[in-house]
């Protein structure tokens, strides 16, 4: 038999998780083999080039050829119904075929496939543990999961053919081996046992959401049924393949959700509710369902009563795409998408339509502030100082008083000012509030700090009002809110908040007087290791209580653990806040994939250095260019890097604060630039001292403590995001001395 009874046309394909990680280590020929092979399946799965032909005699696993030396392994799941699970090179298809192992977990219900041959083999590598001994051997070490029966990490889901594999892993190592070709499930249980979770934990948290309810009801042999519940995609069309296969765009990742992330998607919370976690956990992803599901559940109508909303232009544009592919246009139609200054410049926009003020930036009005001083003949205070004073405290926390300045908590600051100083900085604010106004001049933070008030004025009058209708029994007075032009109401019924951590406390009063407080108001995610802004706020003491409502996400999808180890040594030794007064930690961060080691390099000076920046591109030519990155220091090394790619022939486009500038090329920008992106190669140049971080910095470590550890923090903390934006291959270097914070990565030999 060397066809399936099925019709000849019209073949579904689905590829099977992992399959994709598979081939793209491929040849760049084979891969375009893999291409044209899915094209054609799809058409006819009986063409005679397929050479279509059982591997086994129970009528599941096929082989279909590729080109003259590859086929492809296939599921066949019933009539024309087909998974992709591997491809392989021809002499190795009918070798250890009893070393291919598949079928349907009796815990999840979801098709697994496993290589038998291939994964001891890589696990073999990594140590001597599961090798026979052919002579007398010093004691073993203990085994990783010792503790655990084979009837209990089967209860767990542990796809069943590599329980005896584990039960034998002795090193990390080993595990990681063992992850990176298991079934994913199957990798997050043992991660989680060996970070310390017990046996009931990681089966609430990783086995249930994803078990099928009722046992009795799983039929061993509804393979299209089990194909529904694994982790498959069904290929519809060539440019689907390419997207999953080359990730260009992290499309599949990009809407991709866990079922243990479901739970926090689907809850009902009693009020606000945070989601914390590392990079490539899936923050943004639980955020963009948790759209979809609160939208779901309005009433129809035309509005936006729900608010996404993140930092800047460049997320809340990639918010948009991503939330467009996972709901469509129904879906979007109900929700607004803004970044929180454009939102605030809206609401100030409203009650003052006519004003023509220019926006200025941070670095521009510290200069006004200089120039105040000497006009003024001050040398009492620093320009730097009264420039922080401004933002965090008096803009940040939308003090608007006098008295107000003089009860106001100043945490973080560091340095205590007395009653009298505090006057006097005030009355110095005033002065440089009215120098902006004379140059028709404005802040984004001026621009937050006021619509912080004009929303809180706006809630005041929406309660008020609501007391006199409560005091009638419910009924309105049509006269009052007729005359006031419009029916006064809340702007939104939900709000959900992308990258949390660098919301300042102004935006956090807007946010918190747009929706009424009650249950799923108010729902947020972020990661305080990856502040980049001086943002540091406590959201319960700006009406945002997250106490007993907050989840944190511990497993990276996206980046390697290789990569994630390397950039958590960036950390070292470092406290990061939760946004509401506790400490945050990586504990337990862990990543289910597993590649190479990051390179760390150095070179004699910068000019040196931009040659091994050409020579990393050209090792890296078979990764297509839009998904390799380089990330620098300052904007005139970013210059630097495109005159040294254009001599040599190699196309890039800048990052700028409205995104790429070019859909070609390498993309090139400063760390700043690449907070939510994501690629699969990335070079970070320039990582020498005075640089990351800059000189500057240490002149505060004797005058002003606080803020030196504060800006040490997030220079560490854009090293850290910078790093966690490749998903495959990480290259570092430098110039001169390194940075201080590769100190631990080249102590510890993370980088290779």
């Amino acid at each position: 038999m060397t066809s399936p009874a099925a019709p000849s046309t019209g073949a579904t394909l689905r590829l099977l998780d992992k399959a994709d990680k598979e081939i793209v280590k491929l040849d760049r020929a084979i891969v375009g083999a893999v291409y044209k092979f899915q094209h054609d399946f799809r058409k006819n799965p009986n063409a005679g080039g397929f050479d279509l032909k059982q591997l086994k005699g129970d009528g599941r696993l096929w082989s279909a050829r590729v080109n003259r030396e590859y086929r492809a392994l296939l599921l066949h799941l019933g009539g024309n119904d087909w998974l992709l699970v591997s491809v392989k090179h021809r002499k190795h298809v009918h070798q250890n075929l009893d070393r291919l192992a598949y079928g349907i977990n009796q815990i999840t219900g979801a098709i697994e496939y496993v290589d038998l041959q291939v994964v001891e083999e890589d696990v073999l590598r990594r140590g001597p543990a599961l090798a026979a001994p052919a002579a007398p051997q010093p004691p073993a070490e203990q085994p990783l999961f010792a503790q655990y029966s084979a009837e209990q990490l089967a209860e767990l889901g542990v796809a069943e053919p590599l329980i005896p594999i584990v039960l034998k892993l002795t090193t990390d190592d080993e595990l990681l081996g063992l992850a990176e070709y298991a079934p994913r499930h199957t990798g997050e249980v043992l991660l989680r046992l060996r970070d310390g979770f017990s046996y009931d934990q990681v089966l609430e948290q990783v086995t249930e959401p994803v078990a099928v309810e009722k046992k009795e009801e799983l039929d061993a042999d509804d393979w299209q049924a089990a194909a529904g519940r694994s982790q498959a995609v069904v290929i519809t069309d060539d440019e689907t393949l390419q997207s999953i296969i080359e990730e260009g765009d992290f499309g599949r990742w990009k809407v991709f959700l866990h079922p243990t992330q479901e739970k926090l998607v689907r809850r009902e919370y009693s009020g606000p509710a945070r989601v914390s976690g590392g990079p490539g956990t899936g923050k943004t992803i639980v955020a963009l369902h948790r759209v979809k599901h609160l939208v779901d559940r309005l009433p129809p109508g035309h509005t936006k009563p729900v608010l996404l909303t993140t930092f800047n232009k460049n997320l809340a544009a990639d918010l948009r795409a991503r939330l467009l592919s996972l709901g469509g246009p129904e879906t979007l139609a109900r929700v607004d998408i803004v970044h929180v200054d454009q939102l605030a410049t809206r609401v100030v926009r409203e009650s003052d339509p006519g004003n023509t003020k220019r926006r200025i930036e941070d670095g521009q009005a510290l200069r006004e502030w200089r120039q105040l001083l000497v006009e003024a003949g001050e040398n009492r205070w620093d320009a730097e100082f009264l420039s922080d004073e401004w933002n965090q405290v008096i803009l940040g926390q939308a003090v608007h008083s006098r008295s107000d300045y003089f009860k106001v908590r100043r945490a973080g600051r560091g340095r205590s000012i007395t009653r009298a100083e505090r006057a006097e900085i005030w009355q110095l604010a005033e002065r440089f509030t009215q120098r902006l106004e004379l140059k028709g001049l404005e802040t984004h933070r001026q621009v937050a700090e006021r619509a912080a008030r004009l929303e809180i004025d706006r809630k005041a009058k929406i309660d008020q009002r609501q007391q006199q209708k409560d005091k009638r029994g419910g009924l309105g007075n049509v006269h009052v809110e007729s005359g006031s032009g419009a029916f006064l109401r809340y702007r939104y019924r939900h709000i959900v908040v992308d990258e949390a951590q660098d919301l300042s406390a102004a935006h956090w009063k807007m946010l918190r007087a747009m929706v009424p407080a009650g249950p799923d108001d108010i729902f947020l995610v972020g990661d305080t290791h990856q502040r980049v802004y001086d943002n540091q706020v406590t959201l319960g003491s700006l009406g945002v209580n997250i106490r007993g409502r907050s989840a944190r996400l511990t497993l990276s999808y996206r980046t390697t653990w290789e990569i994630l180890r390397s950039a958590m040594g960036v950390l070292e030794g470092v406290d990061y806040d939760d946004l509401d007064g506790d400490q945050d930690t990586l504990n337990g961060y862990r990543s289910v994939l597993h590649g190479l080691r990051p390179t760390l390099r150095e070179a004699g000076s910068w000019d040196e250095e931009l040659d091994r920046v050409v020579e990393q591109l050209r090792a890296w030519s078979d990764v297509p260019r839009e998904s390799v990155a380089i990330c620098v220091p300052t904007n005139e090394m970013v210059g630097d890097v495109i005159q040294r790619l254009g001599r040599r022939g190699m196309v890039s486009t800048e990052i700028t604060r409205d995104g790429p500038r070019s859909d070609e090329g390498v993309h090139v920008g400063t760390m700043y630039r690449f907070k939510g992106l994501e690629y699969r190669c990335m070079i970070i140049a320039g990582v020498s001292e005075g640089l990351v971080p800059r000189a500057s910095v240490d002149a505060w470590e004797h005058t002003d403590p606080p803020r030196h550890r504060r800006e040490l923090q997030r220079a560490r903390s854009l090293l850290f995001v910078a790093a966690t934006r490749a998903r495959d291959a990480l290259a570092i270097s430098w110039h001169g001395e390194p940075s201080r914070f590769l100190k631990p990565l080249r102590a510890s030999g993370r980088g290779a």
